[in-house]
């Protein structure tokens, strides 16, 4: 249907520029579609190129493309070498980097541990410590509360006793006594580990609670399982008596028929051990009293203060 004639190509041939030969190979077509334009195509002269259709397109220009993109994608040899080393590398610093991280954590978490183990051992040691040490001194204050010093009377010795007229500091007249003695006595210190520090209170004579004299102990530190003899000063210079009974009023007239008069010695003796320096310090107490009478017949002789006449507490 498309032939042309011979005065149509000798027309067309002067007016067209002039092309190389091309020379193909046309593989048949394997659509059943394409089977009239292939027949078409062959009818066409070989001077005239043909046209290029995109419905020409079979499977030699798909396997070409597809050789085309395999090798496009496919990478040099050597590139993708280093690139799998670069890798490797890279893969290898930053299992070393987690390596040394774990370490790292590692080794805080050990360090952490070492400082809490040292602190509950230094806690531990400390409380341990506390304990026995209030376990030793409570053992040493029990043991040193059982060693209580002993205070044994021995005497006391009346130098004078004088009973005079005078006046008080606020001129009121009145009867005054003199009275001067001296009280011994005997310290022992019981403890066996344990020296004691003693004071006393006052020593006071007393008549129906008018004290006559007192006097004062000088204080001193007895060593452990020693004892000393203690002599104390009891004096009264002019002590008003305003009124203070019969017998001691009647003295003044009649020296000689002057009864006895009953006295009554008391004091505390204070004592405190330091056991173990400031922390164990037991203290002791000795309170004696004593009942005695006064003989103005017996001036400047002892009188014995023995367990009848004496009471400890």
């Amino acid at each position: 249907m498309h032939a042309k004639t011979d005065s149509e190509v000798t027309s067309l041939a002067p007016s067209s520029p002039a092309r190389a030969p091309a020379y193909f190979v046309q593989s048949p077509s394997h659509d059943g579609g394409d089977h009239k334009t292939a027949t078409s195509f062959h009818s066409t002269p070989a001077t005239s190129p043909p046209r290029h259709s995109h419905s020409s397109v079979g499977p030699h220009s798909r396997d070409s493309s597809t050789r085309f993109s395999a090798a496009t994608n496919k990478k040099p040899r050597g590139v993708s070498g280093a690139h799998e080393k670069v890798a490797k590398g890279k893969n290898d610093w930053m299992k070393e980097v987690e390596a040394i991280e774990e370490e790292g954590l590692l080794d805080d978490d050990e360090k952490y541990r070492g400082r809490n183990t040292k602190r509950l051992y230094c806690l531990a040691f400390l409380v341990g410590f506390f304990v026995l040490f209030t376990f030793f001194a409570l053992i040493l204050w029990g043991a040193s509360r059982s060693q209580k010093p002993r205070v044994v009377m021995k005497s006391i010795n009346f130098q004078n006793f004088i009973i005079q007229a005078g006046t008080d500091a606020s001129l009121v007249p009145t009867d005054m006594a003199t009275l001067n003695s001296t009280v011994k006595f005997t310290y022992r210190n019981t403890g066996t580990f344990f020296g004691i520090h003693v004071a006393a209170t006052p020593f006071e004579l007393t008549y129906n609670q008018l004290t006559l004299a007192s006097g004062e102990m000088k204080n001193f530190y007895q060593t452990r399982k020693g004892q000393r003899s203690v002599n104390v000063l009891v004096m009264g210079n002019k002590v008003p008596l305003y009124g203070g009974g019969p017998i001691l009023t009647g003295t003044s007239a009649k020296s000689n028929s002057i009864p006895p008069v009953p006295l009554t010695l008391s004091f505390t003796v204070r004592s405190r051990a330091y056991v173990l320096g400031h922390l164990v310090k037991p203290k002791f107490t000795n309170q004696v009293q004593c009942s005695l009478k006064l003989d103005i017949n017996k001036l400047n002789k002892p009188i014995l203060l023995d367990n009848k006449s004496c009471q400890y507490f």
